[in-house]
């Protein structure tokens, strides 16, 4: 189960009261994949540490990708490190990748066949299973859509998870994506101050 490749899928034609950021869907993408490399074998995860695991390949290319570039040497990283370094661009990697694969193509207008600059999936199997997850619920993937912003939170707040490994992550993208968001908050704040100074406010 791909689960990065699935939420960068769903999220390509998303629409949602405000823009989805793509620093948050970047870390949602590292997590993801991290959970793929967890039941994958190809990782370990010790409390909030990353240590290889026994299978070092996956068959899939970013996902080898990323379990190649683990650090290998104890104390190992931590999950909040792994998606600060793993995470940057990783939006951006997805996107390149599903429309290398045809997977995703410029969107046109309705009445005209104008290049609108955003984008649209192409019907394929990928979407079909990755649209399948997402409306039959999957936990994992609703709860890193949740995280997003896509969807609302279960009312108890849970998504019935029971693997601590994948819990720890999704908790840690969630604290992730909360402190960009408030990274991106004072620099607006910081900003508006800048410009009132300037124009003697």
């Amino acid at each position: 189960m791909n689960t990065a490749r699935d939420l960068s899928i769903v999220t390509v034609e998303v629409e949602t009261d405000r823009p989805l950021e793509q620093g948050d869907l970047s870390l949602a993408l590292a997590g993801a994949e991290l959970i793929d490399l967890v039941e994958a074998g190809a990782v370990v995860l010790d409390g909030d540490r990353i240590a290889p695991g026994a299978q070092p390949a996956t068959g899939d290319r970013l996902l080898d990708e990323a379990a190649g570039s683990l650090v290998r040497t104890q104390p190992y990283e931590s999950v909040e490190d792994w998606l600060w370094r793993r995470g940057r661009g990783l939006a951006a990697v997805y996107l390149a990748e599903l429309e290398k694969e045809g997977l995703v193509t410029q969107a046109r207008g309705r009445l005209l066949p104008v290049r609108t600059g955003r984008k649209a999936l192409a019907a394929s199997p990928e979407r079909q299973r990755a649209e399948g997850r997402r409306a039959s619920e999957e936990p994992v993937l609703a709860a890193l859509t949740a995280a997003l912003g896509i969807r609302d939170e279960p009312a108890d707040g849970s998504f019935d998870l029971t693997d601590d490994s994948v819990v720890t992550v999704l908790t840690t993208v969630g604290d992730a994506v909360t402190e960009l968001e408030a990274v991106r908050q004072r620099r607006t704040v910081e900003q508006a101050a800048f410009d009132n100074i300037w124009r003697g406010v």
